[in-house]
């Protein structure tokens, strides 16, 4: 306050009027009040550059109150006071908010943390941070602020050290961060080949490395007014951005976060210049989801706005596969995938096209619209169904008509195949089944030849020694003598 009201002192000693010649003179008294002025400026941003633990709530209070009060003077200063704003003062500012806002963020508390379920970790400084953010916005929007002074301070490092801090997970933090490197983009043109390409790299590394950074949407945004500020015709350095970083972003597991803006970026490329939108559409059509059915909504609808503002002469460039994977998405079992799909038809510009282009386009969808109509088991699917074939009748009854005969003769060939399929596959199974029968019959008659083999060589032995027990055993010679003698 005290510098505020230093400052109206300023103001009325420059309003001197010779009506008093008792006044000092006004030069003297304006200079000696700046000079007082710049030299109490000065002493409240070197105040500032002393930090505080706010982790610890009742630490110092009285410290981080006096600290509080003289940031709010100097935002009040700038955003109120004309001619503040001097050389001296350019250094001695850009510390200030150097030494309370560059730092360390530090990691999640929740490693598994999810943007869209999960409460973000707010900066337990945020107190004091808003003010330095604050005081820093009005230094950049003073009507006072000289770009070729600032350029000094708020060099390379210094904006590579702000891009840094777009990964915190405050989204006040990110709010601020965006509107500041917004301001510092238009007014220090020297920096702004640079910020796009530290957010081309941001970007990469988030695709192919992290797949975390908490500030792509913002910067996101910044780069839909950037593009939407791109001279004609487009450089290839842009054009490779669309094609390298913006296309490949679809493919991010967190896309929901960013889509909205990541979409309006691509529109204003295809509005600045209508030749890049094949590029674009093949591009989603590479990474178009296959698994997640909440990604493949998103797609739709993002081309559905790339169809609102396409040429009729691209148009006829992509028709084909893009209405191939339309077709597909019909087919979905996801009853709002197919549902997404079919909302084209109620576009007027996009229905115009596909009239324009009916021959080529109601080809490569009617087999879909009319097995769909027949199997999907959402009514609602089956009733916009019959609203889109209603409306390619209208277009084209000939062609309609000759579709819907060879749909049937294909359909008459499709179940004649299949009949003829079913009775091969159960001629192969009989076959299959004779094959096994004659083996098992072919196993057992061995087993039976076998059994009688082992019954004969048990009833025939054939033995040297089995076949002499079976002699009578010859008498001894001795013996028969003995007995004949006696008997004489």
């Amino acid at each position: 306050m005290f510098l505020f009201l230093l400052h109206k002192a300023l103001q009325a000693a420059l309003s001197f009027s010779p009506l008093h010649p008792t006044s000092p003179p006004p030069q003297a008294c304006g200079i000696n009040l700046k000079l007082i002025l710049h030299d109490l400026f000065c002493k409240k941003l070197q105040q500032c550059c002393v930090l505080f633990d706010f982790l610890d709530c009742v630490a110092d209070l009285k410290g981080k109150e006096i600290k509080r009060a003289a940031l709010n003077e100097l935002v009040e200063s700038v955003a109120t006071s004309r001619g503040v704003l001097i050389e001296p003062l350019y250094p001695e500012a850009i510390k200030m908010i150097s030494v309370n806002i560059f730092r360390t963020l530090p990691p999640s508390e929740n490693p598994e943390f999810d943007p869209e379920e999960d409460e973000p970790t707010l900066e337990a400084s945020w107190p004091h941070l808003q003010l330095v953010y604050e005081f820093f916005l009005r230094f950049l929007e003073s009507p006072d602020f000289q770009p070729s002074m600032a350029k000094r301070y708020v060099d390379q490092k210094f904006v590579l050290q702000l891009l840094e801090l777009f990964d915190s997970e405050d989204p006040r933090e990110r709010e601020y961060l965006k509107t500041i490197l917004h301001r510092v983009y238009g007014k220090l043109l020297g920096l702004r080949a640079y910020i796009r390409k530290q957010i081309n790299n941001i970007f990469l590394r988030f695709i192919y490395e992290t797949e975390h950074f908490n500030g792509v949407a913002e910067l996101l945004e910044i780069l839909g007014s950037i593009i939407n500020g791109f001279a004609l015709p487009l450089k290839s350095e842009h054009k490779q951005f669309l094609v390298r970083v913006l296309i490949p972003l679809h493919t991010a597991k967190s896309l929901s976060i960013f889509h909205a803006q990541l979409a309006y970026c691509v529109v204003q490329f295809m509005e600045k210049d209508a030749t890049v939108t094949e590029y674009i559409i093949r591009g989603l059509l590479k990474y178009w989801p296959k698994t997640c059915t909440q990604k493949e909504v998103m797609f739709l609808g993002e081309i559905e706005e790339i169809l609102d503002v396409i040429e009729p002469s691209q148009f006829m460039r992509i028709q084909e596969p893009l209405f191939k994977q339309i077709a597909a998405c019909i087919s979905s079992p996801h009853f709002q995938v197919a549902e997404r799909a079919l909302y084209f038809w109620n576009n007027e510009y996009i229905l115009s096209l596909i009239e324009e282009n009916c021959q080529v386009i109601l080809p490569l969808v009617f087999a879909t619209l009319y097995r769909v109509s027949k199997e999907h088991w959402n009514q609602t699917i089956v009733s916009l169904i019959y609203n889109v074939l209603k409306t390619f009748m209208e277009m084209n009854s000939k062609l309609f008509d000759d579709l819907t005969a060879s749909y049937k003769v294909e359909k008459q060939k499709e179940l004649k195949r299949e009949r003829e399929r079913a009775e091969l596959w159960r001629g192969l199974e009989e076959y299959q089944e004779r094959r096994m029968q004659m083996l098992t019959e072919a196993a057992r008659n061995q087993r039976n030849l076998q059994e009688r083999g082992e019954r004969g060589d048990t009833l025939n032995p054939s033995s040297p020694q089995t076949a002499h027990s079976d002699q009578p055993e010859p008498k001894p010679s001795g013996a028969s003598s003995g007995a004949g003698e006696s008997a004489t």
